[in-house]
């Protein structure tokens, strides 16, 4: 039932809320470039150098002067005399005088005399003698150079089979970055190719938002640990692992803080002396109407409860608050009060706390990633409440989602639907999306369908 005093927050209005609760990111702090995947940038990175930092081979092969190898071809190579070689790492102070060449690796630098580089793949077999350029008609025909052989001598010289064009395969001092370039902006989340990056323009540390650290608890009297006895009464805590592996995915830091009675005295225990060393608390089961539904009470003991109920499903009994000032540094720690069941804890996690930890991380786009999709079941969902119903996407052979004409996914039920049915959650790969006007969606409707784990 509907409370007629404190109405149900639609999920558009509640995550406006907890997303505007986000005063400003944690602080900043240097990092070294190595230790920075999943970290948020605070300010842009910008080159202090060039990229690459000189001109280098893109091949094996030779440097030349590309107006030496006109007219050459396989049936009537031209042959250069090979007068150095320059080794990736090694010194290009070498003159190439006409009608020569230069043995070159890939990444090293090139002699300022060259204007080309030969690959390997594109000379012959350099087997003939001086006055042998190109095989006797009756003899064996001279074959392609697939590569250079390890420990291989200079050879006196090479025979070019394809005439070369000034600048080919040389990277050119700055063609991917200038020195001076920003390459990264704020609020960007760095990645693999983005470490490389820094990296690459010799950067030893980049400055990020500190990760959140959060607080984790599971409330209940029924509760046991996972790996203990759970006898007649008890039930294996399934919310506080899902949830302290849900934080370490979404990039934060997870504090377990166990399980608590259903009591206030229990449930304050434990997030008391956490509120002074965290960043936010999540808290599992007690906020919904029950008589042991005490979370919220500790919230208003810690603060003040900002937020309660939201017009979804599964899902509805979502608290939400915010600490009095902290001494040591005046921050307020938020408080999520997520439902008991653990698919709605889950579910809550994905729509609400996971985008408002990623921006008090400082990521900027925080929105979750959707994608339409045809039901070739029947969704349900209570009418009024927006109901967010557990699907796998079908795929094809190689494992990727199968697209129809119009780009769209199928989807159908991965499991029972209810708040209990975890096992579906888990086979899951995204939550269809049924509107708050409907109570079903009929198979072969158009659905909106967020993914889950992306």
């Amino acid at each position: 039932m509907t409370d007629p005093v404190r109405p149900l927050l639609t999920g558009e209005d509640a995550r406006g809320r907890l997303l505007s609760a986000v005063d400003a990111p944690l602080p900043v702090e240097e990092i070294p470039v190595g230790d920075a995947l999943g970290r948020i940038l605070s300010e842009p990175i910008v080159s202090t150098l060039d990229l690459p930092p000189w001109d280098n081979s893109a091949m094996d092969g030779y440097a030349v002067h590309a107006e030496d190898t006109a007219g050459a071809s396989p049936e009537h190579p031209v042959r250069l005399q090979v007068v150095g070689e320059v080794r990736a790492g090694g010194s290009a102070d070498v003159t190439i005088p006409a009608g020569c060449a230069v043995r070159i690796a890939t990444g090293a630098p090139v002699p300022s005399s060259a204007d080309a580089i030969v690959p390997v793949e594109s000379t012959l077999e350099a087997r003939q003698t001086a006055a042998d350029a190109t095989a006797e008609p009756d003899g064996p025909p001279a074959t392609r150079a697939e590569s250079f052989r390890p420990g291989e001598t200079l050879a006196e010289s090479c025979l070019v089979a394809v005439a070369a064009a000034p600048n080919d395969h040389i990277r050119h001092r700055g063609e991917d970055v200038r020195a001076g370039a920003s390459l990264l902006g704020a609020g960007m989340a760095l990645g693999p190719a983005q470490i490389a990056l820094a990296a690459g323009v010799g950067l030893a540390g980049v400055p990020v938002y500190r990760r959140p650290i959060v607080g984790v608890l599971s409330t209940g009297d029924e509760l046991r640990h996972s790996d203990g006895v759970v006898g007649r009464r008890g039930i294996p805590d399934a919310n506080r692992p899902g949830v302290l592996a849900a934080c370490r995915a979404a990039g934060v830091e997870a504090v377990d803080l166990g399980i608590a009675g259903d009591s206030l005295d229990s449930i304050m225990a434990a997030l008391r002396p956490a509120v002074d060393r965290v960043d936010a608390l999540i808290v599992s089961g007690g906020v919904s109407v029950g008589p042991y539904d005490v979370v919220r009470n500790a919230f208003g003991v810690l603060g003040s409860v900002d937020l309660w109920r939201i017009a979804i499903q599964p899902g509805k009994p979502f608290a939400f608050g915010r600490s009095a000032p902290r001494d040591r540094d005046g921050r307020r720690v938020l408080l999520f009060g997520l439902p008991g069941n653990p698919v709605s804890t889950l579910v809550t996690f994905e729509l609400f706390v996971r985008p408002v930890l990623q921006r008090l991380g400082g990521r900027r786009s925080v929105a979750p990633l959707t994608d339409r999709a045809v039901t070739a079941e029947t969704l349900r969902s209570s009418r009024g409440r927006r109901g967010f119903v557990r699907v796998k996407v079908e795929q094809s052979e190689d494992g990727s989602p199968r697209r129809d004409e119009r780009g769209r996914l199928r989807v159908s039920l991965a499991g029972g639907q209810g708040s209990h049915v975890l096992s579906s959650m888990a086979l899951a790969d995204g939550l269809a999306i049924v509107p708050e006007e409907s109570r079903r969606v009929d198979p072969g409707a158009e659905v909106e369908v967020m993914w889950l784990g992306r």
